[in-house]
């Protein structure tokens, strides 16, 4: 049904009254407006974990190559887009390196993880007034269906996407996926993936409120529903109050919770967030809430084949409680204080901090109920503001978690350390 869906939207969007000027009209050339940008990224994250278990350390340099065509002057624009990675271990070898959640370099069967590894990908796109189609590798960032960048390498996925623009405020996606390249390994098919179709769109109301509806179907594993509304109320002069909702459904197909020894196959998971600015400081207040009859509460991301995990992206969890814990076990309640702060106001520019505790309660795993878990999450931030390096960031980042004995069957106690130095460098 999904792709008869995908086929019904292509065709409104390609037949939609245009509202707005042309980008294919003012196209200047496929040479005219290429770009090539190449990140630089230095990157070390270490997981002190508790409760006996081994600790993990991953550390590695990458650059991230990205190229991106202008589109050829006429009614129908062709362009290409285009990336290039390459990643060198610098430590985390046997012993250290296979931890789920850091994932730089895959190991092979002997347990050594790869000293480097390369990929390329290409895609070619096509553009109708204000609305184009992508075939080929491509990274998406949709709520059903995000790459995750938040490593060394970013993931990467196979396939058409459609993004529509025709209407001022409104824009509409659909498509589908057959690949998944995974983070940590090279090839087009190293995640699991059989196929992914999404749907969906956002639409910016007003100049304060904005909202999104999106749906995926990925083949034999299951089926999401995303809804999110955002507000911004202005207050005094630098000051606002937002308020943030997310939302997601999805249902296991009974093939993969049978085969998996999955307990049920629904979760209904949401949060809702409050953040205060003023000036140069934030304040947020969030609750998150999962229900619904799934053990593995909210099903996301990472690599299907014998890990629970669906292949939808490692950043498809667009909610306000997910630092290291994403706090969705099933039926957690989750609270958290944050607070932000702009060292601009200070004399510095370009150096930010921020802080979170968050607290999850009422889990259940298939021994106990009850479980509970804690977070404090700490981060400070860098960007160059001028000079050679200019926009080269350094960002210093930490949690503590600590996990209930009821709870130790969901995650683990820990403490975790990132620290992240990205230098993008634009060539043309």
């Amino acid at each position: 049904m999904l792709n008869k869906r995908i086929g019904l939207i292509a065709l409104g969007i390609f037949s939609t009254t245009h509202a707005m000027a042309s980008d294919q009209a003012e196209s200047k050339g496929f040479v005219e407006d290429s770009s090539l940008k190449v990140l630089l990224r230095n990157a070390y994250m270490n997981r002190d974990y508790k409760d006996g278990n081994q600790d993990k350390a991953e550390w590695g340099q990458a650059a991230i190559g990205t190229f991106s065509s202008g589109f050829t002057q006429g009614t129908v624009g062709v362009g290409v887009d285009a990336f290039g990675l390459y990643a060198l271990r610098l430590d985390g070898g046997k012993g250290r390196s296979g931890a789920q959640g850091i994932d730089f370099f895959k190991q092979g069967d002997s347990g050594n993880a790869a000293d480097d590894l390369s990929k390329f990908g290409a895609a070619v796109k096509f553009r109708v007034s204000n609305t184009v189609l992508a075939y080929g590798d491509q990274m998406p960032a949709l709520p059903v269906l995000s790459y995750d960048n938040s490593r060394l390498l970013p993931e990467s996925y196979t396939g058409t996407l459609i993004t529509s623009k025709e209407i001022k405020g409104l824009e509409l996606n659909a498509g589908r996926f057959t690949a998944e390249s995974r983070k940590s390994a090279e090839g087009r098919d190293s995640g699991g993936l059989k196929s992914i179709n999404v749907l969906g769109g956002s639409y910016q109301f007003t100049e304060q409120f904005k909202a999104s509806l999106y749906a995926s179907d990925v083949e034999d594993v299951l089926k999401k529903q995303y809804v999110n509304a955002n507000y911004v109320f202005p207050l005094a002069k630098d000051q606002s109050l937002t308020l943030d909702f997310n939302g997601y459904r999805t249902k296991l197909d009974n093939g993969y919770v049978r085969e998996n020894n999955v307990t049920g196959d629904d979760n209904k998971i949401w949060s809702l967030a409050a953040t205060f600015a003023t000036g140069a400081h934030s304040f947020t207040l969030a609750h998150q809430r999962s229900t619904g009859d799934s053990n593995l509460g909210y099903a996301y991301g990472g690599y299907q084949r014998g890990q629970n995990r669906v292949g939808d992206g490692g950043n498809t969890i667009y909610l306000a409680n997910s630092y290291w814990s994403d706090f969705n076990a099933e039926d957690e309640r989750s609270w958290q204080l944050g607070y932000g702060l702009d060292f601009t106001t200070f004399g510095v520019p370009g150096l930010t901090y921020n802080v979170a505790y968050v607290r999850g309660d009422n889990i259940t795993t298939s021994t106990s109920e009850g479980g509970t878990e804690r977070e404090i999450f700490n981060q400070f931030k860098y960007v160059v503001q001028g000079g050679p390096a200019k926009d080269l960031s350094v960002r210093l980042r930490s949690s503590i978690l600590r996990v209930s004995q009821k709870s130790s069957e969901y995650n683990v106690s820990g403490n975790e350390v990132r620290v992240f130095v990205d230098y993008p460098i634009s060539v043309f």
